[in-house]
């Protein structure tokens, strides 16, 4: 099961900006843009870890954490900087904080700290195996039948996405944002070469991994041939 982050913030920018990069290290991401929207998805979700606005509307992030009845990793995510606010953060039980602007992968890394020093998530958390094929995130390897294959950083990228989401089809437009990003200035031909190379370094002989999805995109589901 994918281990779930609730990310509350009232900027949409960051919200989605967040949940692309988390999702794209395989995490399930749910979103809130308000504290009282936060705090139900907490209650019901129960999510693995929090990444929490301290200044949301409706019940501030601080709030939040003295609402909370159990004990869940929490990240600050907020504008404040002054040692105070870190303080009362801290003693609340926060396990870090960040202060805006941030960069989204330096957001990630200390996201899986956090979650490794809970005791939440392992390295071996985060290998990926299916009928042939094995995926190594630490050493960013792909075997099948113990044979390694060499890929491409992105050509990595697409298949540990596609992998993450297996009998879910995609567009080239979902595959454009999760893979090369917001500001990528292509076009979908570049999913649809990638993809192309990928089927041809991955192909198994009993085994058929990446399937297209004809007028919409593609997705991953083995089959046998």
């Amino acid at each position: 099961m994918l281990m779930k982050i609730l990310i509350a913030d009232d900027e949409s920018s960051i919200r989605e900006v967040v949940a692309l990069y988390l999702k794209k290290e395989g995490f399930t991401v749910l979103t809130a843009r308000d504290g009282e929207e936060a705090l139900a998805i907490e209650t019901n979700e129960r999510p693995d870890l929090l990444i929490l606005d301290i200044m949301l509307p409706k019940l501030t992030g601080l709030e939040i954490c003295q609402s909370i009845e159990r004990s869940v990793p929490v990240i600050f995510l907020t504008a404040k900087t002054a040692e105070e606010d870190k303080i009362t953060g801290f003693s609340l039980g926060a396990d870090d904080y960040i202060t805006k602007p941030f960069s989204p992968r330096e957001l990630v890394a200390r996201t899986k700290a956090v979650l490794r020093r809970s005791g939440l998530l392992h390295e071996s958390d985060n290998n990926l195996s299916v009928d042939g094929m094995m995926i190594n995130q630490a050493l960013k390897s792909v075997t099948i039948n113990q044979k390694e294959i060499s890929l491409s950083p992105k050509e990595f990228e697409l298949l540990s996405f596609l992998i993450r989401h297996p009998k879910q089809t995609f567009s080239r437009e979902q595959l454009l944002t999760n893979i090369w990003g917001y500001d990528y200035d292509g076009d979908g031909r570049a999913v649809d070469a990638t993809i192309k190379r990928l089927r041809q370094k991955i192909a198994h002989p009993d085994y058929n991994y990446i399937h297209t999805i004809r007028g919409f995109g593609y997705k991953f589901e083995v089959h046998h041939d």
